[in-house]
């Protein structure tokens, strides 16, 4: 299963760069009891934030809202919007809207995109994630951030 996510993931990335090369997309730095929850893919390696794409008329909280549903099978209290980050690579512009919810409840199903979901301490991240989201979590852990454009 997992090589034909990947393969997938593969032509879905050719598509995305020759007919859509602006997508927007959503993630959700998911926190409780001094813990990030990241997901694992089965198509890429590493732990990221949970979230996915926008769909066609869809809102990006409620976008955020689905993502976290259908990945970790979570329903989300407040949700707050933390930033927007543009990613221009390989002839493609991504823009992801980040938000933080602290407040969610998890029912213990996820999708055939995620291979696992963990929490991990805030000051204490595996390995493989990356700068970005690293930086995301030190703001969070600094208390005293503002919503940004990056």
């Amino acid at each position: 299963m997992h090589l034909k996510a990947r393969l997938l993931y593969f032509l879905g990335g050719l598509y995305w760069r020759t007919f859509k090369p602006l997508a927007w997309g959503v993630r959700l730095m998911m926190i409780q009891d001094n813990q990030v929850l990241l997901v694992w893919h089965t198509y890429r390696p590493g732990w990221f934030f949970p979230g996915g794409g926008l769909k066609r008329g869809e809102s990006f909280e409620a976008a955020a809202r689905r993502e976290a549903s259908e990945e970790v099978g979570a329903t989300l209290g407040e949700v707050r919007f933390w930033g927007l980050y543009s990613h221009l690579h390989a002839g493609k512009s991504d823009h992801v809207v980040l938000f933080v919810c602290e407040d969610f409840q998890l029912n213990g199903r996820t999708d055939f995109e995620i291979a696992d979901h963990r929490f991990f301490p805030l000051t204490d991240l595996p390995a493989e994630v990356t700068g970005g989201m690293k930086m995301r979590i030190q703001e969070y852990l600094q208390g005293d951030h503002q919503p940004a454009i990056g």
